[in-house]
């Protein structure tokens, strides 16, 4: 008698391809746990606040943007810890009014909401 390894069939639909990737990808973001989930997201009428826990990070090794609706988080080079991280909020964000504040390892982000200004015009019946 005679015994030979086989591969198993694989039974690939090409058609199936772009779903099958898709599923692949959500049950392993859902299963692994992401840094993403490390912080806390809060949202009142004037803006939003973000926690997240940072231990061991300066002040000085952080980098936080801020561009529209999205929020930017990077640690420096020199960091002992590496994070990066981006945040779309629903409403563009006023930079100008928000604020950061690293204390005891928690990086804490008041930002303020971009009150929209209505570019409607009057115009004269003639």
């Amino acid at each position: 008698m005679f015994f030979a390894a086989t591969a198993p069939a694989r039974h690939y639909r090409p058609a199936l391809a772009p779903t099958d990737r898709a599923l692949q990808r959500f049950m392993a973001e859902a299963l692994q746990p992401s840094r993403r989930q490390a912080g806390s997201i809060t949202e009142d009428e004037k803006g939003y606040t973000l926690s997240f826990d940072m231990p061991g990070v300066a002040k000085e090794q952080l980098g936080i943007d801020i561009e529209g609706s999205i929020v930017r988080i990077e640690t420096r080079e020199g960091a002992p810890r590496h994070y990066k991280a981006a945040y779309e909020l629903p409403q563009d964000i006023d930079a100008t009014q928000s604020e950061a504040k690293l204390d005891n390892g928690v990086l804490t982000l008041k930002l303020s909401k971009l009150v929209p200004q209505s570019k409607a015009t009057t115009l004269n019946v003639n």
